[in-house]
């Protein structure tokens, strides 16, 4: 038998069989490892322990400390056992596929009945059961035909037509948890038992169509989360139920900000507190650029497909496109056009109007690009994910030379900007070139060495995703943390030699010869939409005073302090504050809690005491003390935090 050479972590190197799986080499090492062991990586690739090693390779062993295998795995098991414990509850149940996601796992099940939160009770200690049998797991790989008689034996249709979307000749893996078998590409761990029993649950059930498909069978998709110890799952929930409290839907009907409807899906309906925010926004960002260098631009909705097939779009995205058909002058063939899914086509053609000099570089174009994409119904998610948003967009036109400077400006302004914006938790990803990409390596190397550089010049580590990057250049990603430890990816910038070169844009060198510019798409907020509703929940509806829609309520008590009132309430918006009266024969109290519930920073409470004394009884949101001050003493409390940071 052939042998081969596998290389441990510390430089070591031991020669086996051809053909070895890893759990051999964890035997051959030490009885405990073999115990510990949950999985490896060969090559950098997640490997079963049962998988045969058949060729020379890097190889290091995976225990339950380390987090991401483990984790994983954890998860991925649970997916197995869930769908077993529910076969073994309701036999005549369906199972279809069942992926690892974020913090757990789903499974989507084929059912007559709705699942109650009863019976995820019920599943819960049936899985409990399967993982203290602590039952072997094991996979064997199996032909087409095999796998297909097997599945049609067992009466599941959504396991054949899995097995028939398998590309030929690519190996069909089954596993075995216990008794139980399902077709899986793995890993997963050795035994049942290795599933701490403590450190998941069940959340909720969805509707999910079939394969995402919306002329498929309407399917039911149990939810879970899993974490290594019973204390990473409490921590987890109880941040599921904070996330419940300040969930933007949730919080834009309570502040009146937005409303969507399903005339109008994936569209925002902007209620006047929402369009303050929205505009307030905005213009912080347009006196940011403006400071910052760029010019802003604003370029058309609809664009002729001939553009969208010149930058490779019609081609590569027109799934996502909306497609607008226009019959110009009655033509016997209509005309065909695209609402812009994205802002850089268009920007090139500006770039392009007029002859550029080095001189001119860096050109730093922005633009508030309206753009619409196609999502899937099911993707939907309030104004975090919509089919019509506005980006925060602009285009660095540069130099190869000026990419580390211009990209060391650019982090340094989504910083400031972030800071501002109560966001100081965030980190950096450098995505590096893909298997499949254009360019010289020389160049690939430029560009990554030029996005490190500008991250280290600017005094922040980043983290490698290798292979990330697109097929055309390296990107940087910003992920930020809100207040309750969820991350977000908002800000990004992308160097991007490739649509200059197929929008035909140049400029005159210092040697009088037309070069290529390279161009670095650039967002800090990423969507107004998305971001604004990352703000509300990170917040809890509590938005700093500057972007509050509604600053100061000034409330009556008593009718014959209505006049008063409204005195307030006109020397407040003289100052530039948004106030409003409310002079409602209500309670105080009724009207204190109503306009709590809004999230207004300010009431000020209005009596007759306060009517005598020129004075006015302050409370805070969020502080259950009020303060009597004089009106000129608030009024400049407001003034200076109500401004604006980029103004103060």
């Amino acid at each position: 038998m052939s042998q081969i050479t596998l290389t441990f972590p510390d430089g070591n190197q031991r020669s086996y069989d051809a053909g070895v799986t890893p759990a051999q080499v964890a035997e051959g090492i030490s009885k405990s490892l073999a115990k510990a062991a949950i999985s490896a990586q060969i090559d950098g690739k997640h490997w079963d322990l049962q998988w045969p090693i058949t060729r020379d390779a890097k190889i290091s062993l995976n225990t339950l400390k380390d987090d991401g295998p483990a984790l994983e795995l954890i998860r991925h098991d649970l997916a197995h056992i869930m769908a077993r414990a529910v076969q073994e509850i309701w036999p005549d149940v369906k199972v279809t596929i069942g992926p690892v996601r974020d913090h757990g796992w789903f499974y989507d099940f084929d059912r007559a009945e709705p699942f109650t939160p009863e019976d995820l009770g019920q599943i819960e200690a049936k899985m409990k059961q399967i993982i203290n049998a602590r039952e072997p797991v094991r996979t064997e790989v199996w032909d087409r035909v095999r796998a297909v008689e097997h599945y049609m034996a067992q009466n599941e249709p959504y396991k054949i037509e899995l097995i028939e979307r398998i590309p030929e000749g690519e190996d069909l893996r089954m596993y075995w948890h216990g008794h139980w078998q399902d077709l899986c590409r793995g890993p997963h761990l050795q035994h049942t038992g290795q599933v701490p029993a403590d450190a998941f649950k069940l959340t909720h059930v969805a509707g999910a169509y079939w394969l995402g498909d919306s002329t498929r069978p309407m399917l039911q998709r149990i939810y879970g989360v899993a974490f290594k110890n019973r204390d990473d799952l409490k921590a987890h929930l109880t941040m599921l139920e904070e996330a419940a409290k300040r969930d933007h839907r949730k919080l834009g009907r309570e502040m009146d900000l937005f409303h969507m409807q399903e005339e109008a899906p994936g569209q925002v309906f902007w209620h006047p507190n929402g369009w303050t925010i929205y505009t307030l926004l905005q213009d912080y960002m347009r006196r940011r650029q403006r400071v910052d260098g760029y010019v802003e631009v604003n370029t058309p909705q609809v664009v002729n497909r001939k553009l969208w097939e010149a930058s490779g779009h019609w081609e590569s995205y027109q799934e996502n496109m909306f497609i607008v058909e226009v019959d110009e002058d009655h033509a016997r063939e209509k005309t065909l056009n695209a609402l812009k899914p994205m802002n850089c086509p268009c920007h090139v053609q500006i770039f392009n109007v007029g002859l550029k000099s080095y001189r001119d570089l860096p050109l730093r174009i922005a633009e508030f690009g309206s753009c619409n994409r196609y999502e899937p119904s099911g993707a939907l998610h309030g104004i975090m994910r919509v089919r019509g948003f506005t980006q925060d967009d602009a285009h660095i036109f540069c130099t190869d030379e000026q990419i580390e400077s211009e990209t060391k400006k650019f982090i340094e302004f989504l910083s400031s900007v972030y800071a501002d914006l109560g966001f100081t938790d965030w980190r950096i990803k450098l995505s590096t070139r893909p298997d499949k990409r254009i360019g010289t390596e020389e160049s690939w190397d430029q560009a990554e060495a030029a996005l490190g550089n500008a991250c280290n010049h600017a005094g922040y580590d980043y983290e490698l995703q290798p292979g990330e990057g697109a097929f055309y250049g390296p990107k940087l990603e910003f992920v930020l943390t809100d207040a309750i430890g969820r991350d977000w990816q908002c800000g990004t910038l992308q160097v991007d030699p490739n649509l200059p070169e197929r929008l035909d844009a140049s400029y005159i060198g210092q040697d009088g010869a037309k070069h290529r510019p390279v161009m670095l798409h650039r967002a800090v907020l990423g969507s107004f939409e998305r971001f604004i509703g990352i703000l509300i929940e990170s917040h809890a509806g509590k938005l700093p005073l500057w972007l509050a829609p509604r600053q100061v309520v000034v409330a009556s008590i008593v009718s014959d302090a209505d006049d008063y009132v409204e005195e307030v309430t006109a020397a407040l918006i003289m100052a530039g504050i948004r106030a409003e009266a409310d002079t409602r024969n209500e309670k105080i109290n009724y009207k204190v809690r109503e306009h709590s519930l809004g999230k207004v920073p300010y009431i000020f409470a209005i009596g007759m005491k306060e009517v005598e004394d020129r004075t006015v009884s302050v409370r805070r949101l969020g502080e259950n003390r009020t303060e009597t001050v004089s009106l000129d003493t608030i009024l400049a409390e407001l003034k200076a935090e109500g401004t604006p940071p980029d103004l103060r």
